[in-house]
């Protein structure tokens, strides 16, 4: 895919490119069994929206199609409220922590700056989960992030950044 192409396509570095691109496949298999789960609200009670984020790390093309939340709990307590949702979906690798360098963590397609962020880290990796949600028939990216920056980039926060792709259904 060219990020020079239409609105709706994915920056080939985006931090989502690769799961959108596995997660369709699974959802051709899985979409039935979601769709009858029914629809529940992603943002949970603990969690409040965060746009400066999606700001931050999505690519300036897409915005409109990312949201960013931010949750006071750890990777694993989010990933355990994340999952009990029906309307998430489990293909191979989903939803698993893995340790990694902030350029893998973030993807390069957002406008921050990658060196401050950098910095922040120095020699920790970010903690990071992803997965697809299917809700009400559109699919979903999520990429978790823990520990995070702060908005400014000048520190690490405790807690989870969530960062939610909505993908066109057409």
């Amino acid at each position: 895919m060219s990020s020079k192409g239409s609105k709706g396509s994915l920056q080939p570095r985006s931090i989502t490119l690769a799961l959108a691109v596995q997660a369709v496949l699974v959802c051709t298999v899985l979409r039935p069994a979601a769709q009858q789960a029914g629809p529940s609200a992603p943002l949970r009670t603990s969690w409040r929206e965060a746009p400066e984020y999606v700001r931050l790390f999505a690519p300036p093309a897409q915005q409109g199609a990312y949201r960013a939340y931010v949750s006071p709990l750890g990777l694993e307590a989010t990933l355990k409220e994340i999952t009990a949702d029906p309307a998430v979906l489990h293909p191979p690798g989903a939803w698993t922590p893995q340790a990694m360098i902030p350029f893998d963590a973030f993807g390069l397609s957002g406008s921050y700056n990658r060196w401050k962020v950098a910095g922040l880290y120095r020699s920790r990796r970010a903690n990071v989960a992803r997965g697809p949600r299917l809700d009400q028939g559109e699919l979903e990216s999520w990429t978790l992030i823990a520990p995070y920056p702060d908005e400014a980039l000048q520190r690490l926060e405790t807690g989870t950044l969530i960062i939610v792709l909505r993908m066109p259904s057409d």
